[in-house]
């Protein structure tokens, strides 16, 4: 297998620390195209072949909790349900994924993910599974290193005891930089099988606009690790201008959108074209310059701090941090066709990951134990949703 191991800027600790700007929940911080036939081109507007276009949703919407499906988890950042039955969930700062039956709420930790260095927002974050599970079973992560960010993936093996169930980590790319803070961390598969990765800028703004860092990125790459054909710039960087990239989803037309947090104005959901420059440093929020491409909508930070997103029932449904809801834009397209509405708001505290669960289920996740949440005896938990 080829690797590519890719040269990153890192954070000088000192910038780190005077930097002028928020960090993933808005306070301060604390101590490509495919090229398969018949495939549209990801994030373009035309439809898969044969696929009728998707109505355009209700202007309201619902949020019904049908139950907590496991709780008393610590610091959860990726969910990865597997088509088997079970969620598998990372732990941030404990390096760990665990396997929860979703019927049940036990848990069953599989093993420690090896080179996990947690610190500030870094630790072990997104997960995935390979789009060969069903005959590989390679689980893919997100992690911070003692030197980058970096993704690996591993063999689950079901078969073995609890706790020695992952394999050794087989590291497919490299060299993301790494920063106490905007160290991005969401990864997931395409539809063209293509894997994505959001990335962040580590506090140093200009990694965002220079095509030849990593960092500040949304990465396409072939589940080896290396540059999808197809991509606009002939390496990994499949758009650029990003801040923190925390959340990817597409819709069933095949379009990629993306959550992202601003600075101290305005978080952001885009949609995401190939070869795109999203405008950070230089524009938070929508900004009358071509040269950028604006959000689908904006918030501040205190409503919003995005993290997670997961497309169902024809809207994009946004995990808000700081703001401690849950977002849902109804789409047009690539055009929000309503005013987003928040639901449970303050309910569950800080909210991190959202996934689709097929037809009008939702998994969502807590952060309450991140080190910025007031837990006060409240644990972190997967809940089951239903939406529309």
């Amino acid at each position: 297998m080829q690797r590519r191991a890719v040269t990153a800027v890192l954070a000088a600790a000192t910038l780190l620390l005077t930097a002028g700007c928020s960090s993933d929940d808005g306070e301060k911080p604390d101590a490509g195209r495919s090229t398969s036939p018949g495939s549209p081109e990801p994030g373009s507007s035309a439809p898969a072949s044969g696929q009728a276009a998707e109505e355009t949703p209700p202007a309201k919407g619902s949020v019904k909790v049908v139950r907590t499906v496991a709780q008393d988890l610590k610091t959860p950042w990726g969910l990865a349900p597997l088509p088997e039955g079970g969620l598998l969930v990372s732990s941030r700062d404990e390096g760990t994924i665990t396997l929860v039956d979703e019927k049940t709420g036990r848990k069953t930790e599989l093993g420690s993910v090896p080179g996990v260095a947690p610190a500030g927002e870094g630790g072990l974050m997104g997960l995935a599974l390979s789009p060969s599970y069903a005959s590989d079973h390679m689980v893919y992560a997100y992690f911070t290193s003692d030197s980058d960010n970096r993704i690996v993936r591993m063999l689950y093996d079901a078969k073995k005891p609890a706790g020695e169930q992952l394999g050794a980590p087989d590291t497919v790319f490299r060299g993301i930089p790494k920063g106490t803070n905007h160290n991005g961390g969401r990864i997931a598969f395409g539809p063209d099988k293509m894997l994505y990765v959001g990335t962040g800028e580590t506090y140093v703004t200009e990694l965002a606009q220079d095509k030849k860092s990593t960092g500040g990125k949304i990465l396409r790459l072939t589940p080896d690790g290396e540059p999808a054909p197809g991509n606009p710039f002939g390496s990994p960087v499949y758009s650029y201008g990003h801040r923190n990239v925390q959340g990817l989803a597409w819709d069933t037309e095949q379009r990629l959108f993306a959550s992202e947090f601003g600075q101290d104005t305005w978080d952001e959901l885009n949609h995401i074209k190939p070869g795109g420059n999203y405008g950070w440093p230089d524009a938070e929020g929508k900004a009358d310059d071509s040269r950028y491409e604006n959000p689908v909508d904006q918030w501040s930070t205190d409503e919003a701090s995005p993290s997670g997103i997961a497309h169902a029932k024809g809207s994009v449904w946004m995990a808000g941090l700081r703001g401690k809801r849950l977002w849902r834009i109804p789409l047009d397209g690539t055009a929000k066709s309503a005013e987003p509405q928040a639901f449970l708001e303050g309910d569950y505290g800080r909210l991190r990951t959202v996934v689709a669960a097929g037809g009008n289920k939702l998994w969502l996740v807590t952060s309450e134990t991140d080190g910025r949440g007031t837990p006060n005896g409240t644990d972190d938990r997967i809940l089951e949703l239903e939406v529309s």
